[in-house]
């Protein structure tokens, strides 16, 4: 039997901002169908060309920014997704600092690229909604059993800024003295012998990093770590 479906990819980008929060990045469509609407980055597969490849290429290409390591999510092939044709489109998710690219391009099938907080979305094309949803719940539930996320700080940062990181992206307050236990514990933070600008209320904390070895061992041992 001969099969007319077509093959395409989608970027969720969520983007965080110690100010503004948790944002999506969102694309306004040039062309019908949802002309005029906004929707996530992405666009069809070309002959022989791997699905990372095209992912990065379809955002880079209606946005103008490239990111290096985007996390397949989901595969969505419900036969009403698209007026147009029969469609499939595997999902990819991932978490950047806004800051760092607040220069957007919009080029191709792309009218505007803008960052939305993810608490006011606008209405949405296609399955979109749906989409963002799911992407939602699994960075929630990632964050959740495993320390992702340190890019989005500064090399140095006070740990009240890892606390704020995590309850933004949960949505959530945290339990802080239970939180800072169990990522000491770990051993993925080096404390530093600097001290933090004040804020003008009581003494300042010291300065924390990453420590990236100790990271990447744990993860290749098994990491347990829950919030």
């Amino acid at each position: 039997m001969t099969q007319n479906i077509h093959v395409a990819v989608d970027a969720i980008v969520f983007g965080y901002n110690r100010d503004s929060g948790v944002s999506l990045l969102l694309i306004k469509r040039k062309y019908e169908p949802f002309k005029g609407e906004w929707a996530i980055p992405g666009g069809f597969v070309h002959d022989n060309e791997p699905l990372e490849d095209a992912v990065e290429r379809e955002l880079e290409e209606e946005t103008g920014i490239k990111i290096n390591y985007l996390e397949q999510l989901y595969t969505f092939g419900s036969p009403e997704r698209d007026p147009r044709r029969r469609v499939v489109t595997v999902a990819y998710f991932g978490l950047v600092k806004s800051s760092q690219f607040e220069k957007l391009k919009a080029s191709t099938d792309a009218e505007e690229a803008k960052w939305f907080n993810i608490k006011s979305l606008p209405k949405l094309a296609f399955d979109h909604k749906k989409i963002i949803k799911l992407a939602i719940e699994r960075l929630r539930g990632k964050i959740s059993y495993e320390p992702i996320g340190f890019e989005l700080l500064d090399k140095k940062f006070p740990f009240s800024d890892l606390e704020i990181l995590y309850a933004t992206l949960l949505d959530r307050p945290i339990d802080r003295r239970n939180f800072k236990k169990k990522v000491m514990h770990l051993g993925i933070l080096d404390e530093l012998d600097e001290k933090a600008k004040s804020s003008g209320a009581g003494r300042p904390g010291n300065l924390f990093q990453f420590n990236k070895k100790t990271y990447k061992r744990l993860l290749k041992d098994g990491m347990h770590f829950e919030i």
